[in-house]
């Protein structure tokens, strides 16, 4: 008696499992099956803006100054709008300037080493003013060095 208790419990508990793994995977990656709509479709082809370098303070948690550095960094947008981009990269400097000198990103034991993840969240957070939504799809940090 008891016997069948639990083999129905056990087949009860790997029949949710096995179910449940089934819808993720539907889910996953054939959403138009269950929801009635295909994926989201890329945003298209992109390409980079020619690199730029910026000069921009790392400071400490505490807010004191460590140094200079220089980054040099590449933007990737929307490919034919590279122009419309390296027009207002003097505001997007600007902007960049403004953020870092708030944003600790000096690390190491002489805080000479700069944070490129927070760098690059400055400059993504700088350009989603000076550009708009979507008009940058990520930064790419290509050299960082002593200023």
């Amino acid at each position: 008696m008891i016997k069948r208790i639990v083999m129905g419990l056990l087949a009860t508990v790997a029949g949710l499992g096995v179910g449940g793994a089934g819808a993720w995977g539907v889910l996953h990656f054939a959403p138009q099956l269950v929801t009635g709509h295909a994926k989201k479709p890329t945003k298209g082809p992109t390409e980079f803006v020619p690199p730029v370098e910026v000069l921009a303070p790392l400071v400490f948690a505490d807010g004191r100054l460590s140094g200079y550095e220089t980054f040099e960094i590449q933007l990737e947008v929307p490919q034919g709008t590279t122009e419309e981009v390296g027009a207002k990269l003097p505001l997007l400097m600007n902007a960049v300037n403004l953020r870092t000198y708030r944003t600790p990103m000096a690390s190491g034991p002489d805080g000479m080493l700069p944070g490129l993840d927070a760098f690059r969240n400055v400059v993504m957070d700088a350009a989603l003013e000076v550009y708009g939504k979507d008009a940058v799809r990520s930064v790419a940090v290509t050299k960082a060095s002593p200023g």
